[in-house]
């Protein structure tokens, strides 16, 4: 029970690695709000943490819902201390080919958002004297990938934005880290490979990026962030981790 008598917002809940991780944090103590666009996949997420929480349908890409957000969870459980900004949009471009409106919004979801939900949720952080902001990156957070301009931009901002977010808030006791993970059994990957023109040879060339030659499971991302929502980790802040089964072992 690591985070027992702790709240935990964590976006992109209905599927994937924040699915995983909402349920971590369930099954660690925590009461966990389940945001995410879809209300089904959250509902199927939700059937998974008994009662302990609170199912939002909302756009990361609308300032006003991220406030709701907050407001309603407060209301609902009087407290904040753990936010995960996981939820992520990724659509495929170079830097002649990628659209402006995609470019857009892997801007508005994978940082803006962040940026925007961070800041409504310090107010109550500070309220409880600390807390923890966890914001899930990318290995291509930390370098380049062919075919990946706008999604490697804003990861790669997500990454650097969490150091200097982790910089002014240290003397806070407010910690701000970053999980990068490698390519990991999802939805959003799943689909990828799918639309691949040979999807298995798409998919072991991918596999063959990592180290141990495998993607990695939802639930082995969840374990890293049950570590940076607890005490175990109240010394770490400004960390950037790859959780990747040794992709980034062989870069320079």
């Amino acid at each position: 029970m690591r985070l027992k008598d702790k709240t935990a917002i964590v976006t992109g809940a209905g599927s994937g690695i924040g699915r995983a991780i909402a349920i971590a944090f369930v099954k660690e103590g925590a009461k966990v709000v389940l945001v995410g666009r879809r209300r089904d996949p959250l509902a199927e997420t939700a059937r998974h943490c008994g009662q302990n929480r609170l199912v939002i349908a909302a756009d990361l890409r609308q300032p006003a819902d991220i406030s709701g957000i907050v407001e309603q969870t407060v209301a609902r459980f009087g407290a904040l201390d753990i936010v995960v900004n996981n939820a992520g949009a990724l659509v495929a471009g170079t830097v002649d080919k990628q659209k402006e409106s995609d470019w857009d919004e892997m801007m508005d979801v994978n940082l803006k958002a962040v940026w925007l939900l961070s800041r409504a949720a310090l107010p109550h952080l500070r309220q409880r004297g600390g807390g923890s902001i966890i914001n899930v990156s990318s290995v291509v957070g930390l370098i380049g990938m062919r075919n990946r301009l706008a999604y490697c931009a804003s990861k790669g901002a997500v990454t650097n934005m969490s150091k200097a977010m982790a910089m002014d808030l240290a003397t806070e006791n407010i910690r701000v880290n970053c999980i990068c993970p490698g390519i990991v059994e999802t939805e959003l990957v799943a689909d990828f490979v799918r639309k691949a023109p040979d999807p298995a040879a798409a998919r072991r060339a991918r596999e063959a990026l990592h180290a141990m030659n495998r993607f990695g499971q939802p639930d082995e991302i969840a374990g890293c962030a049950v570590f940076l929502a607890s005490d175990e980790s109240r010394w770490m802040t400004g960390a950037a981790i790859p959780v990747d089964g040794g992709y980034m072992a062989g870069k320079a």
